[in-house]
């Protein structure tokens, strides 16, 4: 938590995660019920071929910003050309990479790239505490702006909302903190207070309601 909280002065803190695999539909989304009144369900298409897609997403903790990328497969080759486009958006300072320990983001080949890349550590967190990593919050928010309702002819559409999505929200980003923000003050509109043996309400300004001061010939 010290990397969200208390990062080292002049380094970039990085929230990655992959996200998929997202599968194209050739078929265009069946209506919900028929006329008679009866469910109608979608056929279904089984597929092993490259028509998968995964996409690799980093959050920026600092200011928001993130960077995808799609790739057809979850290996050590696509994780380290992604690990080269952070290194490119962020030039300057090291780069602490909070990631889960898939075995591609610690296999020989990426511990053999980021010998070359010595600006680039990982911080790998607990298995089955994804809730950590800050990139989850933010596929979230992802899932809803480019995949909800849609239906993608191809991975080449899908590249296309990927990009579209991210520079959107990029745009509007904000910086990501970690915890729950401090709870608003609740301001009362009214007090009560006890006068005459009963309870009788107190504006703010110390007056009396109108009502209450002629019952009392005040």
């Amino acid at each position: 938590m010290e990397l969200y909280t208390a990062p080292p002065e002049g380094s970039t803190v990085i929230c990655a995660d992959e996200l998929g695999p997202v599968i194209p539909r050739t078929f265009p989304p069946a209506p919900g019920w028929s006329p008679g009144g009866h469910r109608i369900k979608a056929p279904l298409e089984y597929s092993r071929g490259p028509e998968k897609t995964w996409v690799y997403g980093g959050l920026r903790v600092a200011d928001g910003q993130a960077v995808t990328m799609c790739a057809p497969s979850r290996n050590s080759t696509a994780y380290q050309d992604f690990l080269q486009l952070e290194e490119q958006a962020n030039p300057v300072g090291t780069i602490y990479v909070i990631t889960d320990n898939l075995s591609s983001h610690d296999s020989k080949s990426t511990r053999a790239w980021l010998e070359d890349h010595p600006r680039i550590r990982h911080a790998f967190i607990p298995k089955g505490a994804c809730w950590l990593n800050l990139q989850e919050g933010w596929w979230r928010i992802f899932r809803r702006q480019a995949l909800a309702g849609q239906s993608f002819a191809d991975p080449d559409e899908i590249a296309h909302a990927t990009e579209v999505a991210t520079a959107q929200l990029n745009a509007r980003a904000r910086p990501w903190i970690w915890g729950r923000p401090q709870p608003k003050h609740r301001s009362y509109r009214r007090r009560f207070i006890l006068s005459n043996s009963r309870w009788v309400p107190e504006f703010g300004d110390g007056c009396l309601p109108t009502r209450f001061c002629l019952d009392q010939g005040l």
